[in-house]
C-alpha cells in the first residue's frame, strides 16, 4: 500500500491499490500492518462518517491535550477538498495549511496526525466522509479556528460567500486567538 509523503512531518497521502474487475472494486482502506510498516503506530478507536451536500464547510476542528486525535479521512461517495492547518507550535510548518482534493474515484486518504486541525468542504453534489479516530470525541475539550481567517489565507477552490457553514464553526476564534494544548 503506498503512502506518499507530504512538506508536513507525519502527514500523509494515503493512496490504496484497487482492484477492478466486471463486478466492480476492491481494495483494502486501513491494514494495520501496512500502517506500521509506513511508520504510523496509531491504534484507532472511532469511526465517524457524514453525509454533506455541496457548498457545505465543516471545520477547522481539533481537539486539545490530552483528546488531540490522528484522523484517516477518505470519501465514500463524492468530492471534497481536505484541508488541515498545522498547529505544532515547535514544527517549521506551523501556521501552514495543506489541502487535498478527496474522491471516490482514486480513493485516496489523508492520514492526519495529531496537531492539526481539520476541515472540509464538498465539491460534489453531495458526499459521503469517513474518518478513523485515534482517540474519543470530548466535547470540552474541543477547539477550532474560523475557515476563513484572512491570516491564515486557505485556498478552499470554492466562493465563500455561498458556503453553508455551522454557527459554532462560524464562531471559531481566528488563528491567532485559538486555545492552545
Amino acid at each position: 500500500m503506498p503512502f506518499h509523503d507530504t512538506s508536513f512531518r507525519d502527514l500523509k497521502l494515503f493512496e490504496p491499490k484497487i482492484f477492478k474487475d466486471d463486478r466492480g472494486y476492491l481494495f483494502e482502506s486501513f491494514n494495520q500492518h501496512a500502517f506500521e510498516a509506513a511508520g504510523i503506530q496509531t491504534m484507532f478507536v472511532q469511526d465517524n462518517q457524514v453525509f454533506s451536500t455541496q457548498g457545505v464547510l465543516r471545520g477547522l476542528h481539533y481537539q486539545l491535550f490530552p483528546f488531540g486525535q490522528a484522523k484517516l479521512v477518505r470519501v465514500i461517495q463524492g468530492e471534497i477538498l481536505d484541508v488541515v492547518v498545522d498547529l505544532r507550535e515547535d514544527e517549521p510548518t506551523y501556521g501552514k495549511w495543506f489541502s487535498k482534493r478527496l474522491d471516490d474515484v482514486t480513493q485516496q486518504q489523508l492520514f492526519v496526525p495529531r496537531g492539526f486541525a481539520h476541515g472540509y468542504i464538498v465539491l460534489s453534489p453531495t458526499a459521503i466522509v469517513s474518518y478513523k479516530c485515534d482517540n474519543f470525541y470530548a466535547r470540552e475539550h474541543e477547539g477550532g479556528i474560523r475557515y476563513d481567517d484572512p491570516t491564515l489565507q486557505i485556498n478552499w477552490e470554492y466562493d465563500l460567500s455561498t458556503v453553508l457553514v455551522s454557527e459554532k464553526d462560524l464562531a471559531q476564534p481566528l488563528f491567532g486567538n485559538h486555545p492552545r494544548s
